[in-house]
């Protein structure tokens, strides 16, 4: 049963890699032909996304490999498995991290429209990702200084934090400061904001700037609801069993018989589409009636017309 449960996790280890590579690599695709994409985010967007590509090509397929191989734990204070270990929680760490700020971001330009420029500025959005970055490098540097150990796993086949009683201070702190509570947050950013597309859809349907008045149709704000719930719950199955088992082999002492599959089965294009989807509705008109997209896709509304169709 042991081994076929190493076998198991083996191949979820070798899937996750190869989708987080696939998928981010996507995604700066993207980023790279279409302008569209680069939003005022796009350091936050780079951010999470090479840290989730790093983990995906260098990480997890030796997490793969040391399961294939059954390497055991004997080189745990080596160099190469506390360089190992700090690399997997520095980026583990940023990638949750630029996510989270992503998504205020993106809610503070919904619920504070017309002070969202004041609010995030550019060099807020620049101090914003390098506390982000210097933040994860002080917690992953932590075990190197004495605040908690790094060690081989042998149930993840991975160099990580030591999941025992004796850590137990660092590993509360990492787990709560690092993982729980920006994925919570993000979770309920995530349901205020498709609280407002629904209160939006029953509202009305035109929105407007200093210029004209755009026909939005509800179905935009629906299908943004959809995608947001979607990544929401995506997040809380990857990570809740994540936080859950590294609680209790901390507090409990007893390990698992396997380690969890780490957090990165969210694909970064469905984290980056659950941010641009809800942008058009709440900030400006849809993709489909742009005044770039064209005398056949443009629709200008005066006032009677807004008045008879409401």
């Amino acid at each position: 049963m042991e081994e076929i449960v190493r076998i198991l996790y083996t191949t979820l280890l070798a899937l996750s890699s190869l989708a987080s590579v696939s998928g981010n690599l996507l995604l700066l695709l993207l980023l790279l032909l279409n302008k569209e994409l680069r939003t005022d985010t796009l350091g936050l967007t780079l951010s999470f996304s090479l840290s989730d590509l790093a983990l995906g090509m260098f990480i997890t397929p030796l997490g793969a490999y040391n399961g294939l191989t059954c390497l055991s734990g004997s080189n745990s204070g080596g160099p190469v498995c506390q360089g190992s270990a700090f690399v997997f929680v520095l980026l583990q760490t940023a990638s949750i991290f630029s996510f989270n700020w992503m998504t205020v971001n993106r809610f503070t330009e919904i619920c504070f429209a017309l002070s969202y420029d004041t609010i995030w500025t550019p060099g807020r959005r620049r101090a914003v990702l390098v506390l982000v970055w210097t933040l994860c490098f002080v917690m992953a540097a932590m075990p190197l200084l004495g605040f908690g150990t790094y060690v081989y796993s042998e149930s993840r086949f991975l160099c990580c934090p030591s999941f025992t009683p004796d850590n137990r201070c660092f590993v509360a702190a990492w787990i709560s400061v690092g993982v729980t509570i920006p994925i919570f947050s993000t979770c309920s950013l995530y349901g205020y904001m498709v609280y407002v597309a629904r209160k939006q859809a029953r509202k009305g349907t035109f929105m407007c700037n200093e210029l004209h008045c755009f026909y939005v149709p509800a179905n935009n704000f629906l299908r943004s609801s959809r995608v947001m719930i979607t990544v929401s719950v995506c997040l809380l199955v990857c990570w809740l069993p994540y936080i859950s088992v590294g609680l209790y082999e901390t507090f409990s002492g007893v390990p698992s018989p396997a380690g969890e599959v780490q957090g990165h089965c969210v694909s970064p294009l469905g984290k980056d589409y659950s941010m641009s989807t809800f942008k058009e509705p709440a900030g400006g008109p849809p993709p489909d009636v742009s005044l770039s997209s064209g005398p056949n896709r443009q629709r200008h509304y005066n006032h009677n017309d807004i008045i008879t169709n409401t």
